[in-house]
């Protein structure tokens, strides 16, 4: 109580005083609806099986679904959730995620491990407190299923190098997950933790990189 009166939290949006994220510019955030592609979950002119993203790819999971396009705001909240060690913003996507994609019949909540460089500079974990929170929500239980074995940081690679750098090795086995994380950007990371989980994988991210025409 006394710190909020001493440093006042501020959205990390519009910066007025009050919330960490105000419900003014939660309400404004253009969340992805249909028509998606049926795949990736990519925004399409119409329903599609497959877009011009994931065309010709062979990819481990059954569907991707992302809330919010990642963009202006929702790129501000997740820079600061992120590297700025705002961790109450994971409960805050949370919210979001679980009012905007309907729940995936699944029997875990997982989620994408963080590579050793990211571990260490943040002390935290943004995807697995998204999980965790998601998971309390849909009532379902949530477990570290995945470490990584990436041997190179992902941020700077091209989406070729992306495609190929990020591995993973499960640590159990289970027939049917959703797989959650904070943003999808070339759907790399998430195939890849899907090709090693096995099984029914879905894919769920807070936000999601749009491709524009």
């Amino acid at each position: 109580m006394l710190l909020d009166l001493l440093l006042p939290r501020r959205c990390v949006a519009c910066r007025d005083a009050g919330a960490l994220f105000c419900t003014a510019c939660r309400a404004a955030l253009p969340a992805l609806t249909p028509p998606l592609c049926a795949l990736c979950g990519a925004p399409v002119a119409w329903p599609v099986e497959r877009c011009r993203e994931c065309a010709g790819r062979r990819l481990a999971f059954v569907s991707a679904r992302a809330a919010v396009p990642y963009d202006g705001d929702v790129r501000r909240l997740v820079r600061r959730w992120k590297e700025g060690g705002l961790r109450p913003l994971a409960a805050i996507a949370a919210e979001l995620v679980v009012g905007l994609i309907p729940q995936p019949d699944a029997d875990v909540v997982t989620f994408v491990p963080p590579d050793v460089w990211r571990a260490r500079r943040r002390g935290h974990h943004p995807a697995e407190q998204l999980a965790r929170e998601v998971a309390r929500r849909w009532q379902l239980p949530c477990a570290a299923l995945l470490r990584s074995t990436a041997v190179q940081r992902q941020r700077g690679l091209s989406r070729a190098e992306r495609q190929r750098n990020p591995a993973f090795r499960a640590l159990a086995t289970v027939s049917s997950a959703v797989l959650l994380d904070d943003v999808y950007t070339t759907g790399a990371t998430a195939n890849a933790a899907a090709r090693a989980l096995g099984g029914r994988v879905e894919v769920v991210t807070f936000a999601r990189a749009v491709r524009r025409a």
